[in-house]
């Protein structure tokens, strides 16, 4: 063989976390945090970000438009169904991107076409066709998809990817929308088409994770001919999920002796973009998450330990460090300086403005008078709680009073835009009691949805992150937050959805019609 037929295949990776993911329930991202996660993404390296649905509400149309104005690199993608208020929508929302793509689609399954679209399947095509000749007016680069592919006659398929290939389709995705095919299918599905559709055509799988086999799935898609898959970040999405992107990039990276696919996708990134997901969406991580999960690099049993401490590939078959795992190694402590607490934010990948150094050294120092020592995950913790939001009520401090034997009672101060503010309330816990501390001083009072807490670190002095998801009128707002003691993250987290209510930066409830 010649040194060219060694060459691993290109594989486009589509990630579509902002879109197909944030339908998880319970998720609401605001425009700045959907903007960060998309800065994250391109550092990534992913070839595609899916940023919206545009039609969905102006709030979504502006997300979408601030990030194809913002982001640079991968291309940006606006999701449309097949009809003209979609497309029109969705190319005002890429229209100032420097790669834009308008992503349409439609139904191609009989129970679909019969239960939902009531169309025939020629009117159907017709419809497809017609999406696909006014995306191609505003933008170069369209996709088509066919939604419940796997479900959909394949013969069907082929005649309807023809048709939309003839108007100016240039990538054509095959979506298992219900999670419901197997690997054998779907590698037999995508050699099919593949020998149907001309060869400048690039085909993409999407899957869903009802069964569990959307990375296997995926993976088949590419021995079958695909060469772009479409998936999220920790695998969030509606129902079971998406794909997860940092498993199907490790896959086919570590076993490229096997599939002979490789992707441009930057793995030390991995880590750091699971995280800010799983911050920014409320969705902690599971701990046997593979490649990201807190225990995928983890030894218990003593055999194990033993045989990594000979020679760690005895029972890791990829370095912690390729996914930007960095041991939480001692960084650094309260004689640290500022300029030792800078080299440790580069070390770690942040590239943090000097305005913003001296608000999180400040930070630093209070963390390290109470913990200690400090971990690289205390400093990234530290760094991803960010304010993203005005300020206009700060937390100043607070007291609570509880036992066994008294209903527990909560004290606040609070910074406000009027001078200093103080308040008291009582709850069923320490924490409620808070929550309407902060409630009364303000005058907003969210609804609780989903309460969350977690340890951001290891041992007795670990960080506590709390991530709550409320509701406020017709409103989602996730907030988070991040202190030693559990209580305190709590009164962030809860101040920093205030906050947000002040801002007007939550999230529609609208509900969510896209299903590919």
């Amino acid at each position: 063989m010649t040194q060219q037929e060694h060459q691993p295949q290109p594989i486009r990776i589509f990630d579509t976390t902002l879109r197909d993911g944030e339908q998880s329930p319970g998720v609401a991202l605001n425009h700045t945090q959907k903007l960060e996660i998309a800065h994250q993404l391109a550092r990534l390296g992913v070839d595609v970000i899916e940023a919206g649905f545009p039609i969905a509400s102006p709030g979504d149309l502006e997300g979408v438009s601030r990030i194809a104005r913002e982001v640079r690199g991968p291309i940006i993608a606006g999701l449309a169904r097949a009809n003209r208020a979609d497309i029109e929508a969705a190319a005002k929302g890429v229209e100032l991107a420097e790669r834009p793509r308008i992503h349409t689609f439609i139904a191609t399954s009989p129970i679909h076409m019969a239960k939902k679209l009531n169309l025939e399947p020629g009117a159907v095509i017709e419809r497809a066709v017609e999406a696909v000749r006014l995306a191609r007016s505003f933008v170069d680069d369209v996709e088509f998809s066919a939604e419940d592919a796997t479900r959909s006659e394949p013969e069907f398929l082929a005649r309807i990817f023809r048709a939309v290939v003839a108007e100016g389709a240039t990538t054509i995705n095959v979506p298992d929308t219900v999670g419901y095919t197997t690997p054998e299918e779907m590698r037999a599905l995508f050699a099919y088409l593949k020998g149907e559709l001309p060869g400048h055509v690039i085909l993409s799988a999407h899957c869903h994770d009802d069964l569990g086999m959307a990375v296997a799935n995926s993976v088949a898609a590419a021995q079958g001919g695909a060469r772009q898959i479409e998936c999220t970040v920790n695998g969030i999405g509606e129902r079971a999920g998406n794909a997860s992107l940092e498993e199907i990039v490790m896959a086919f990276h570590t076993r490229g002796d096997v599939y002979g696919f490789a992707t441009g996708i930057r793995t030390r990134e991995l880590y750091r973009a699971s995280r800010m997901v799983s911050r920014l969406s409320g969705m902690p991580v599971q701990p046997n998450k593979a490649i990201v999960g807190d225990n995928a690099f983890a030894h218990e049993s003593g055999i194990h330990q033993d045989g990594v401490i000979k020679a760690r590939e005895t029972y890791e078959i990829m370095n912690a460090e390729l996914v930007g795992r960095e041991a939480a190694v001692l960084v650094m402590g309260k004689h640290s300086g500022r300029a030792a607490f800078r080299k440790a934010l580069t070390d770690l990948g942040y590239e943090v403005p000097e305005e913003r150094v001296k608000d999180l050294f400040a930070r630093f120092k209070d963390l390290a008078d109470r913990k200690g020592q400090i971990y690289a995950d205390d400093l990234r913790a530290l760094v991803e709680s960010r304010t993203d939001v005005p300020q206009t009520f700060v937390l100043e401090r607070f007291q609570v009073t509880s036992g066994t034997d008294m209903q527990p009672l909560a004290f606040v101060r609070l910074t406000t835009p009027d001078g200093p503010r103080e308040g008291t309330a009582s709850g069923d816990g320490a924490v409620e009691a808070v929550f309407n501390a902060l409630n009364g001083v303000t005058g907003i009072k969210p609804e609780l949805e989903i309460y969350r807490v977690q340890a951001v670190t290891k041992g007795a002095e670990a960080l506590g992150e709390v991530s709550v998801n409320t509701r406020y009128g017709e409103m989602s707002i996730h907030g988070t937050g991040v202190a030693p003691d559990v209580v305190e993250a709590s009164a962030r987290a809860w101040l920093r959805v205030i906050n947000q209510i002040v801002a007007g930066v939550g999230k529609s409830r609208q509900v969510s019609q896209t299903t590919v």
